[in-house]
C-alpha cells in the first residue's frame, strides 16, 4: 500500500450481489490513518462516477484502539444510495470483523 496505489473494495448486499469499487489510496500513516477515494482508479485515472472518499483513523486508548470511519460522498444522492445499500450495517459489520480478527492475534 502506498499513496497513489490502487485498491478494490467489493461490497455485498444481503442477496449476495457484489458492488466492486476501484480507487486509490490518498494518504497512509502507519497505524494511524488511511485515506482512499474512488474519484480515481489505477494510475490516477479519473473514475467515471466518483462515489466516496473514506478516512479511517486508529488511535490508542488505554491499550485499545479506537477505530473511526468517516465517509464523504460526492452528493447527497450518493450518500442516500449508500445508506439504502446498508451502509451503517455494513460498516458496523466490518468493525465487528476487524475486532474478531484482532482478538485472534
Amino acid at each position: 500500500m502506498r499513496p497513489g496505489g490502487a485498491n478494490l473494495i467489493v461490497m455485498r448486499d444481503p442477496e449476495g450481489r457484489e458492488f466492486p469499487n476501484r480507487g486509490v489510496y490518498l494518504e497512509i500513516v502507519a497505524n494511524e490513518r488511511l485515506v482512499f477515494t474512488d474519484a480515481f482508479t489505477k494510475a490516477w485515472e479519473p473514475s467515471q462516477k466518483p462515489f466516496m472518499t473514506v478516512v479511517l483513523t486508529f488511535a490508542d486508548e488505554a491499550g485499545k484502539t479506537r477505530y473511526t470511519a468517516r465517509v464523504r460522498h460526492w452528493t447527497v444522492a450518493d450518500r442516500e444510495a449508500h445508506e439504502n445499500m446498508g451502509f451503517h450495517q455494513g460498516w458496523g459489520q466490518c468493525a465487528d470483523q476487524l475486532a474478531a480478527l484482532v482478538a485472534k492475534l
